[in-house]
């Protein structure tokens, strides 16, 4: 995997702390508390977007970081909106830039694949960008895999890779899990809890959240099965006297190829939980008993009656 680092040397953390909620769901009171929470528990690696919350993510991130900033990992992403051609990518890293109060951002995400715009133009604004010593590191996320290595092969070589990864979303144990050991890119998943399914607290009835009022989450969790398996998560961690959101976490992380995962929350008492995660010991025995909870996707060639031969 890539060796990531903070600009002196710092070891990236084993897990990523994701301030889409910093200026939203999060207040800077709460933000604050998080990041400091976060730091005591050794994370270094922090990870934020040009589209989250108008730049409120951005700017209250980047007043925290401070006098840390050259022992941290620190992340953004542009071109989720305006596509992923050089200007816009250009227009959105130089406002990220400013937010943060950075003239170099360690990782730089495409933050998501775009079909209008051939890469080659995309990663020779990386390229530009690692020439200028703007950026360190190349990030990708929510590719496919074969957009991946279509990039890959482009240049310059992919560092990173943040797709959605949790127990009721698994494809990419598929293809992206599998390609990036091969090709020493470092995963970074994102939602290891399911955007709070997973936490268990939607088991109780009338329980609120993104799953009810959101309708992208709704379509994303919706289904019956997945309601199922984080009710099953909830009663294992019961009887562990672990939360599930612990669980959750720390399953994400012990898949064999070493995801980093990125933890997330709105407030001190939700992330307590997910910070938990980087301490617990994970045996094989629970690992298998957690994956066999949810559906696993079957294999690219989906000859299931050769898997296990």
């Amino acid at each position: 995997m890539t060796d990531l680092t903070s600009p002196n040397g710092t070891p990236a953390s084993r897990f990523a702390f994701g301030a889409m909620q910093f200026g939203g769901n999060a207040s800077e009171a709460d933000a604050r508390a998080m990041y400091d929470a976060c730091r005591d528990a050794g994370i270094t690696h922090f990870d934020t977007a040009y589209s989250y919350n108008d730049g409120a993510s951005e700017r209250i991130l980047g007043g925290l970081i401070g006098m840390d900033r050259d022992s941290l990992l620190i992340a953004t992403k542009a071109g989720y909106d305006g596509g992923a051609g050089a200007a816009n990518m250009q227009a959105h890293f130089d406002e990220s830039r400013r937010r943060l109060g950075l003239e170099m951002v360690d990782v730089l995400y495409l933050h998501r694949f775009d079909p209008a715009t051939p890469l080659q133009e995309t990663m020779g604004f990386f390229a530009a960008q690692l020439e200028q010593g703007t950026i360190r590191y190349v990030g990708l996320s929510n590719f496919a895999a074969w957009q991946v290595m279509k990039a890959q092969a482009i240049g310059p070589r992919v560092d990173i890779l943040q797709p959605m990864y949790n127990l009721v979303k698994r494809q990419v144990e598929v293809e992206i899990l599998p390609m990036c050991a091969d090709q020493g890119i470092t995963v970074a998943p994102y939602s290891p809890l399911g955007g709070g399914l997973l936490t268990g607290k939607y088991t109780q009835a009338g329980a609120g959240g993104r799953i009810v009022d959101n309708s992208h989450y709704n379509a994303r969790y919706g289904p019956e099965w997945m309601h199922d398996t984080a009710a099953a998560l909830a009663a294992l961690g019961a009887e562990m006297g672990v939360s599930p959101a612990t669980l959750a976490v720390a399953w994400a992380a012990a898949h064999p190829t070493g995801p980093v995962p990125i933890i997330s929350a709105r407030n001190i008492a939700q992330l307590g939980s997910s910070l938990d995660a980087m301490g617990f010991e994970m045996d094989e025995a629970v690992y298998q008993r957690i994956s066999g909870l949810s559906r696993q996707p079957p294999p690219a060639t989906d000859r299931i009656e050769e898997v296990g031969e």
